[in-house]
């Protein structure tokens, strides 16, 4: 009989497994050495670390498998952190469902967030079809900055939101978050500076039959004027390195009760509480460690609840 080894894990629906599979793998957290298994519904992925609502169970060890360079994937794209060719056709070699391997040539950069790559395998292009929770969306990562590593966030939002909120994303990227939160709002506006970016939005909106969300393309620092006299319910700031700036444009246009979900690179806990009383006195503040980013820094995301 194969001795079992207790480990953390996270347990979510099977429906979800695979989408959360590919989550943490891609957030490098995945104890691949451990198989996942069934129990009463539910899928139990293990982690090599505890992560908060992890629970520890038991595991039998997975068969010994080729290791492969760390990567990220993206629907049918792979990024690995290294130029290594040979590493790259390993990859393709062991993940059917991929066609390209890539390595970015540059930092994500410029006033559209975008990155430069090289294609080190497989097809001669940057675009595919990426698959989150039953909804599907068209990604090129040359024209607009994505990452899946906030999948589980979505849905977070999705199960905290009301039906029929009215719902603001500042900085929308291709839609990830109007794509998910969409179909439960009465109306939602998702914008981005970036040209390119909205119209994959566009795209992925027609693609998953999404009529409640209206895309704007401009700087967020404008939209109080562009959009005036609404407000929302819901506000997504998801720009890592400069959200915070926004939060007074953020003001303006929210509800007298309303959540604010301001997503950061941080590097102390509380590090925007007082960018964000500035903006939003009396707000009850929730500080959520998201991912490690480096050695001294991690992504975060504020819940600000105002008017509560």
């Amino acid at each position: 009989m194969t001795e079992e080894v207790v480990q953390w894990c996270i347990r979510v629906p099977i429906q979800e497994g695979e989408a959360m599979r590919r989550q943490v793998i891609a957030d490098g957290i995945a104890d691949r050495s451990l198989r996942p298994r069934a129990e009463d519904g539910f899928l139990l992925i293990p982690i090599c670390e505890k992560r908060e609502g992890a629970v520890q169970m038991p595991f039998a060890a997975s068969p010994k498998r080729e290791e492969l360079p760390r990567h990220e994937q993206v629907g049918g794209l792979v990024i690995l952190q290294d130029d290594d060719v040979e590493g790259a056709k390993k990859i393709l070699q062991n993940r059917p469902n991929a066609h390209t391997a890539l390595y970015a040539t540059s930092p994500v950069e410029g006033e559209f967030r975008t990155r430069s790559f090289k294609v080190l395998a497989g097809l001669d292009t940057t675009e595919t079809l990426y698959h989150e929770y039953g909804k599907r969306m068209y990604v090129d990562l040359t024209a607009a900055y994505f990452s899946a590593r906030l999948s589980n966030e979505r849905q977070r939002l999705l199960s905290q939101m009301r039906e029929g909120e009215k719902v603001l994303d500042m900085f929308a990227g291709v839609g990830p978050f109007a794509v998910m939160l969409g179909p439960k709002a009465s109306l939602m506006v998702a914008n981005d500076l970036n040209p390119s970016a909205v119209y994959l939005m566009q795209r992925n909106l027609r693609l998953n039959k999404i009529k409640t969300v209206v895309p704007t393309v401009g700087d967020a620092m404008n939209l109080p004027n562009m959009l005036s006299p609404l407000k929302f319910d819901r506000i997504i700031m998801n720009l890592p390195f400069a959200a915070y700036e926004f939060l007074e444009a953020a003001a303006k246009l929210a509800e007298s009760r309303c959540t604010i979900h301001l997503y950061s690179l941080v590097e102390r806990e509380g590090e925007h509480n007082e960018d964000i009383l500035r903006a939003f006195p009396n707000a009850k503040i929730t500080e959520k460690f998201i991912r490690s980013y480096s050695p001294t820094s991690w992504h975060a995301v504020y819940d600000v609840e105002v008017g509560y």
